[in-house]
């Protein structure tokens, strides 16, 4: 580990800014709906299996490559395998966090423009109708979703120029409590609607005959996309964990506060869609569309919009500073840039790219690339492709490439409590489960299961 690197100052930072990276709007607009109409209580179950065995190791195997290296993730690779092909997850980590960063800022543009439009009432006494049109006419508007994209990059910009300390981890700190207890508020008044026993019912109640083998895979898919695995995220932050950062814990840590973000979304949402009559939805109609038609409803509706889109931009930030992180250090460590230079480079290439997402909706919607909008094809070529193929390479290579000594000695450090049986557990979910795992995310996602 370079012993001039730059570290997180607390464990509260180190927590604060692992489970941002993790929670992002995915948690919000996916997992509720795919675990209400997939068996409920069911798919949890099954979704927390997976998180255990494929989640918590891989984190776990992220971490170990940061803190031991302390380097960007294409340094990590050149300490760990010089001159070796196993670097090459780090090129797939890279364009991965690129790709996502520029489709992700323009649906984070999005929330950022409904929560000035709720904050000024604009969207009150709307009709579901008028609320569909309204959203349809932004998003394939030429100008406003370009300009909110940007806003939202600099926004990325401001944070991270200030540094590790000063702007992730300060910022991380100040957002994240933000989320929960917006998370929290929304939580009571759900539990107190008409509609709250439908809503749990529809989400908690065991349906083991809605399990297929393809709710199966769905729930594997979850467990892996929900931490950010296989995309460097958890390398980059890591490598700025103290030595005293017990890894297993932080991993546990991280994989239960994101779900339990997920759940608390369920909880807030279905109550809500039930008591107001709405059908459930998944994705950008749920939270642009169905959403909007209940708060109009609601007695201080205006208020509970503009918090539920806050809520929204909370956790497109969280997430997408750590996806920036990830280039930032590469070009700071492997080119000698400055941080402000670094940061410079990092938003003005996701710029130039969020404004051609922003636009495939709009003047661009006609440029198809294999039948998909550029949106589209960034989000399916990331999330279908490079996720899956990096995560499966990180697993491998701290399963079988990486000496054992160095998983048990960092597994161990910081006063990490695991024993010999728990060191092998992780190792033999990092060679075999997970592997095979994603192996079957990767076809899913597909289509070739």
């Amino acid at each position: 580990m370079k012993d001039n690197r730059t570290q997180f100052a607390t464990r509260l930072g180190v927590i604060a800014t692992t489970v941002g990276s993790a929670v992002g709007l995915g948690n919000i607009w996916r997992f509720p709906y795919e675990a209400g109409v997939h068996g409920g209580g069911a798919f949890l179950i099954i979704d927390l299996f997976f998180i255990f065995i494929i989640g918590v190791p891989v984190v776990c195997a992220e971490f170990i490559i940061g803190r031991h290296t302390g380097s960007n993730i294409r340094g990590a690779f050149r300490v760990l395998a010089p001159g070796k092909p196993w670097g090459l997850v780090s090129y797939i980590g890279l364009a991965a966090s690129v790709l996502i960063l520029s489709f992700y800022s323009v649906v984070a543009g999005w929330t950022m423009h409904y929560t000035v439009k709720s904050a000024g009432g604009f969207t009150a006494r709307m009709t579901a109708d008028a609320l569909h049109a309204q959203f349809d006419t932004f998003a394939s508007s030429d100008v406003l979703p370009v300009v909110w994209t940007l806003v939202f990059l600099a926004v990325n910009y401001f944070i991270l120029s200030h540094g590790v300390r000063k702007g992730i981890e300060r910022m991380s700190n100040i957002l994240m409590p933000m989320l929960f207890v917006i998370l929290l508020l929304f939580t009571v008044n759900s539990l107190t609607m008409p509609g709250a026993a439908e809503g749990m019912r529809f989400l908690f109640m065991p349906d083991f005959s809605a399990i297929t083998p393809s709710v199966v895979l769905g729930a594997m898919g979850q467990a892996f996309f929900s931490l950010s695995l296989g995309l460097g995220c958890l390398i980059t932050y890591s490598s700025y964990f103290k030595r005293d950062t017990p890894l297993l814990r932080t991993s546990l840590i991280t994989a239960g506060l994101d779900t339990l973000v997920a759940i608390l979304a369920g909880i807030i949402i279905f109550p809500a869609v039930f008591t107001f009559g709405q059908e459930p939805a998944a994705g950008p109609k749920l939270v642009f569309e169905v959403l909007p038609s209940i708060f109009v409803n609601m007695s201080g509706g205006a208020v509970w919009s503009t918090l539920f889109f806050l809520l929204l931009f909370l956790a497109s930030l969280t997430s997408t500073i750590s996806m920036a992180e990830i280039t930032i250090a590469y070009f700071e460590e492997e080119f000698g840039m400055s941080r402000k230079t670094a940061t410079a480079l990092s938003i003005g290439i996701a710029m130039t790219l969020g404004m051609l997402c922003a636009l495939s909706f709009g003047a661009l919607d006609g440029i198809k690339i294999f039948g998909m909008t550029l949106f589209d094809l960034f989000d399916y070529t990331s999330s279908n492709i490079l996720l899956p193929v990096g995560g499966m390479i990180i697993s491998v290579f701290v399963g079988w490439v990486l000496d054992r000594s160095v998983v048990k000695g960092e597994l161990t450090a910081g006063g990490g409590r695991i024993t010999a049986m728990g060191v092998r557990c992780v190792v033999f979910c990092l060679r075999w489960l997970a592997p095979v795992c994603i192996g079957l995310v990767f076809l899913y996602g597909l289509g070739v299961v």
